[in-house]
């Protein structure tokens, strides 16, 4: 799709909720989801999209906002509601209802016009109507890739089966990871002690920590698109703010929710992970009080023997920080993690603080 057109319509989205955040129903239809379903490449004039159409119900019948249509069949139904609302478990139920009355409709789309829930049938699973993805705008600016699952092209190839099936057996695994954390790790240690004997370093603890990382790369590697570029990508390198060419790359940089970069400036980017983590737990500190949200010391949920961050460069067995990093404050940040696990240990530590974070650059 043309990244030049869906940072219109993201823009011009964004502009009229700013202008008009209580929009009603019908205002929010005509200025947001129509122009996000003519972003999809369905043709509003046509007979490929019907408004209102009747689905038959035990009960009798009912209407959904717009079916999209391949020929004659009803093949994405999408339900919208005002800007001004918060999309609910009750309406996703209702979407998966609509879906589960149409043989053909493997696809819903519930929106507000800012947040988006695509349902799709899994056949996997005897049919049922699952939750594939979630997103906003602010996410679609990122990455605009999702909207390729949704294309009346990927649709009508069966593109976006193909991509539901791949993003259904990521999340199984995802699931089976999470649910059975200990007896992986336990496999991973057995396995690593059979090849190579006893070690001095805390194995039991690595594996966790890869075990995770492997949870991370999974999320991360969902993707809704071929990592092959299109033609249509924009693969020239970016100009540096002195003007000369420059490589995409920005050092490890880290997003938060509330809209914080670290570092703020390019300029500042750091080479090192540790240094960027710091930094970024030493925001975290300094302007949403991380030390007062957590007990000290400080250990994720998923380990074991070490903590986070200590007011002393040890962990709770005495054990000395392999490589610990000195935040502002005084208090010390264990870094001793793999390029995945760092990543996971700085999502953990946001997420004290009611923040999610975004890797852009290296990570």
């Amino acid at each position: 799709m043309d990244r030049k057109e869906i940072d219109e319509y993201v823009d011009r989205c964004q502009q009229l909720i700013e202008s008009s955040p209580q929009m009603d129903e019908e205002n929010t239809k005509v200025k947001l989801v129509q122009p996000f379903l003519e972003l999809l490449g369905w043709d509003l004039y046509s007979t490929e999209v019907a408004l209102e159409y009747t689905v038959p119900m035990a009960s009798g019948s009912t209407h959904v906002d717009y079916a999209l249509l391949i020929g004659d069949s009803p093949v994405v139904f999408v339900e919208a509601k005002p800007i001004r609302s918060t999309l609910t478990d009750s309406e996703v139920q209702q979407l998966r209802s609509y879906m589960r009355q149409e043989l053909d409709t493997d696809w819903g789309i519930l929106t507000n016009g800012k947040s988006f829930e695509v349902l799709t049938k899994n056949q996997q699973n005897g049919g049922e109507e699952v939750s594939v993805v979630q997103f906003d705008l602010d996410d679609l600016a990122e990455n605009p890739a999702v909207l390729e699952l949704l294309t009346k092209e990927s649709i009508r190839s069966g593109k976006s089966d193909e991509i539901a099936e791949q993003v259904a057996q990521t999340n199984q695994a995802i699931r089976h990871l999470q649910e059975n954390e200990d007896s992986v790790t336990e496999a991973v240690t057995g396995a690593v002690e059979s090849e190579v004997g006893e070690l001095t370093i805390d194995l039991d603890e690595q594996a966790r920590e890869f075990v995770q990382s492997l949870v991370s790369v999974l999320r991360e590697q969902r993707q809704f698109v071929s990592e092959t570029p299109s033609a249509e990508q924009d693969t020239t390198p970016v100009e540096s703010d002195t003007g000369s060419q420059a490589s995409n790359t920005e050092g490890y940089v880290i997003q938060f929710s509330d809209g914080v970069r670290i570092p703020a400036r390019r300029e500042e980017r750091h080479t090192k992970q540790k240094q960027n983590m710091g930094a970024a737990v030493d925001y975290l500190i300094a302007e949403h009080d991380f030390i007062d949200a957590v007990d000290m010391p400080y250990s994720p949920p998923q380990a074991r023997k070490n903590c986070a961050v200590n007011t002393e460069p040890t962990h709770p067995t005495g054990d000395e920080m392999r490589s610990p990093y000195e935040l502002t404050n005084g208090d010390y940040l264990d870094t001793s993690l793999n390029l995945q696990g760092k990543r996971s240990r700085i999502r953990d530590l946001a997420g004290e603080v009611g923040l999610s974070v975004e890797f852009l650059g290296d990570w």
